[in-house]
């Protein structure tokens, strides 16, 4: 039996894979042997590309605005990667976005806003590379949630609202096509050290309480999620369907 971790000629497309998370999950599938495409917004991916590439596989990336999402554009980003890859074994749905603010405040827009990126385009675009996956009688679909899918935080009522829908998502996906030997699954990281939680960082306050809650008692690098991306994408998790994987530092134990 060889190394159920290895993704030697697996081809992977993770979003929103230029910074942060996504980053981490990228490299971590480059390094695990996937060739690896990428979409990105605002952060230019040449230094994610150069990481990728000096890793012997191959990278690939395109520019994408989630927001306002339809199927066309998901199946132009999946057939993106299939062009510049030969193929798409892995999709990784990383990209996501928060809105912090009273709820009594928030205004619909922004609430659209923040479910247009973190559910629609997780949809759309598992819908678009389900269809492939199907087809071909495999695939993995990894959908980045968070802890958050298990509680509601403060002032992050669509995030909140957004992640617990894709953790309903992901099982419902994975009921329709564990048959077809497509793999389903969700990661819930915890605090992790990104421009989405800059603000809490930056907060002396804040950051206090949630370091003291945290066993670990740090914040997460965003390295530190791969390995459960690396697992959910490899034969390892080949009989995990609908499972959802917590790197949290034992944030949801406490």
């Amino acid at each position: 039996m060889g190394n159920p971790f290895d993704l030697t000629g697996r081809r992977a497309l993770v979003t929103g894979g230029a910074t942060g998370i996504g980053e981490g999950i990228a490299l971590g599938l480059a390094a695990a042997g996937a060739d690896v495409a990428l979409t990105y917004r605002s952060h230019q991916p040449d230094d994610a590309l150069a990481k990728i590439k000096a890793l012997g596989v191959k990278g690939a990336a395109v520019k994408a605005d989630f927001s306002g999402m339809d199927q066309a554009a998901a199946e132009d980003i999946i057939g993106f990667a299939g062009d510049a890859l030969g193929g798409i074994d892995i999709l990784v749905n990383n990209a996501g976005i928060i809105h912090r603010e009273d709820s009594t405040d928030m205004p619909l827009e922004e609430w659209r806003r923040v479910l247009s990126v973190n559910l629609d385009s997780v949809w759309l675009l598992s819908q678009a590379a389900g269809k492939r996956m199907v087809a071909q009688g495999s695939g993995k679909i990894v959908i980045v949630s968070s802890v958050l899918a298990s509680q509601g935080g403060l002032m992050v009522p669509a995030y909140a609202a957004s992640k617990h829908a894709v953790v309903g998502l992901t099982k419902a996906l994975c009921n329709e096509w564990a048959p077809h030997g497509v793999n389903v699954n969700s990661i819930a990281p915890g605090y992790t050290a990104t421009d989405n939680t800059q603000a809490l960082r930056d907060d002396p306050d804040r950051s206090k309480a949630l370091l003291e809650r945290i066993p670990a008692g740090r914040f997460a690098d965003p390295s530190e999620i791969a390995g459960a991306a690396v697992f959910l994408a490899s034969d390892a998790a080949n009989y995990c369907h609908g499972s959802v994987v917590t790197v949290d530092g034992g944030w949801l134990a406490r």
